[in-house]
């Protein structure tokens, strides 16, 4: 990405073409710099933002349990893109632009959710009691408090945090689990035996949710 950024970049394409280039990136001010490397000082100081902001735009934005989360969206109609999902979204949990469903109410919806990606979706304290899930792409969603009572047939929730989540009343079957997070989950007691079937819950997922 770098090298793309300056070929497109006239001046620094000039300077890369006759300096050799050897980018030394501190974040120590002190440090002192040789008088051999100062007229190539300003390159540098642009390369190394630019190779900051490659690290900040590669890396997964998927929030831990324990993470601040951002400020609630302020976008019109924040709940409503769920119906069509984050369609650049991957099942990594790398997006283009979050989506912030906390708080949101889907309450019996039976088909605009099937399918969906929401792939590191925000859904905190959101309800999704008696919607239908099925196939849908949740891997990595922050759930937080959320209320699932859905069907979760052959959806993919790797990765998903279901931290403090109700799931009583939410069928798994088919469901991709691995290293989904059910630390303090609700969920009654015969749906949990139906959940205890699924092989790919991690071993730490199954000593969250007690299995035996």
């Amino acid at each position: 990405m770098l090298s793309r950024i300056i070929n497109k970049t006239p001046w620094l394409s000039s300077l890369s073409t006759h300096v050799p280039l050897r980018v030394t990136c501190s974040s120590s001010a002190s440090k002192r710099v040789p008088k051999s490397e100062e007229s190539s000082s300003p390159l540098r100081t642009v390369a190394c933002g630019l190779l900051a902001v490659c690290t900040v735009a590669t890396a997964s934005p998927v929030i831990a349990a324990n993470q601040r989360l951002p400020p609630l969206s302020t976008e019109p109609n924040r709940c409503e893109r769920a119906f069509v999902g984050n369609t650049i979204c991957q099942a990594n949990g790398v997006y283009n632009k979050p989506l912030d469903l906390r708080f949101c109410d889907y309450t019996n919806e039976k088909s605009n959710l099937k399918g969906k990606s929401v792939a590191a979706a925000l859904m905190s304290d959101a309800k999704f009691d008696g919607a239908d899930m099925s196939e849908a792409v949740m891997s990595k969603a922050y759930a937080v408090g959320a209320s699932f009572k859905v069907n979760f047939g052959k959806a993919n929730l790797q990765g998903a945090i279901f931290k403090n989540t109700v799931l009583s009343g939410s069928t798994f079957d088919n469901a991709q689990l691995e290293d989904a997070v059910f630390e303090d989950t609700i969920i009654g007691y015969i749906d949990l035996q139906k959940l205890f079937t699924n092989t790919s819950i991690s071993a730490e997922g199954r000593v969250e949710l007690g299995c035996r």
